[in-house]
């Protein structure tokens, strides 16, 4: 839901100016010289935490791919301990670990996403492609000291 909201957030300031915000960074870029980016409100708020989202979930599919005898709490913890946590204070860890009881099976959830494709391949496919873009999101936050910003 959190994602979503970000999503929203981004969504709308690009309809506000379509050509002004075709790209996420220059709306980041305004924020800087607004000194509004470290807003919680912020689309550069939004952006990080879409990205950081990204990140548990490449790490999460790695994990499915790499330890095919892990429960999804298994991968997931792990997933969020190399991810998000670190940037989690007490409220928001305590939350993930009661979302955790609600995993789904390893198994159904593998299935739900595999679809009719062949779902390692695919899960493989995204990882690789899709680490790049991450990296650039976070050199590019980084640049402007955004990439450590706390929930």
């Amino acid at each position: 839901m959190f994602c979503y909201f970000c999503y929203q957030r981004l969504e709308k300031k690009y309809e506000s100016d379509p050509t002004k915000y075709n790209y996420l960074y220059n709306m980041v870029k305004e924020e800087v010289e607004c000194k509004t980016a470290k807003g919680s409100s912020s689309c550069t708020n939004g952006l990080l935490w879409l990205t950081r989202a990204m990140d548990f979930l490449v790490e999460l599919f790695r994990n499915l791919l790499a330890h095919p005898d892990w429960r999804m709490t298994e991968a997931c913890t792990d997933s969020y301990g190399k991810t998000l946590k670190k940037f989690h204070g007490w409220l928001a860890s305590s939350s993930f670990t009661i979302a955790l009881k609600l995993a789904p099976d390893r198994k159904k959830f593998m299935e739900v996403i595999a679809g009719s494709g062949d779902v390692t391949a695919d899960m493989e496919k995204f990882c690789s492609s899709f680490t790049p873009y991450l990296a650039e999101n976070h050199k590019f936050l980084a640049n402007f000291g955004l990439d450590d910003m706390k929930a």
